[in-house]
């Protein structure tokens, strides 16, 4: 048997490569393994149960909205001030901006 460069030798010819399966047999071993098995569990590992849709969830959206805590009327003033003003400052922004490339385009790119 020769040796190469790299110190291995040549194949034998008894080697053969592993059978490739069809690409039909992949996607179907893919969508298996990608299926959750048996009933679906909550976080906690639990088995979840089914319970009354729409009347269910209104009742529970109600309870969550309770325990929020809600803004007064003197933050949501200020709120709303810092959101006018930094909307004022990108707009300054965005029309010096504007105008400065608008200026650089006609002048100098298409010498108007």
């Amino acid at each position: 048997m020769a040796r190469s460069r790299t110190g291995r030798g040549k194949r034998s010819t008894e080697f053969q490569a592993p059978a490739q399966s069809s690409a039909v047999e992949r996607a179907r071993t893919r969508r298996r393994q990608a299926r959750p098995v048996g009933e679906p569990k909550s976080q906690t590992g639990a088995r979840r149960e089914r319970r009354g849709g729409f009347r269910a969830f209104t009742s529970e959206s109600v309870g969550e909205l309770k325990k929020v805590e809600w803004p007064g009327r003197r933050q949501v003033t200020s709120a709303t001030i810092v959101v006018i003003i930094a909307c004022a400052v990108v707009g300054v922004f965005l029309y010096v901006a504007d105008e400065a490339f608008s200026r650089l385009v006609r002048d100098v790119l298409l010498n108007i």
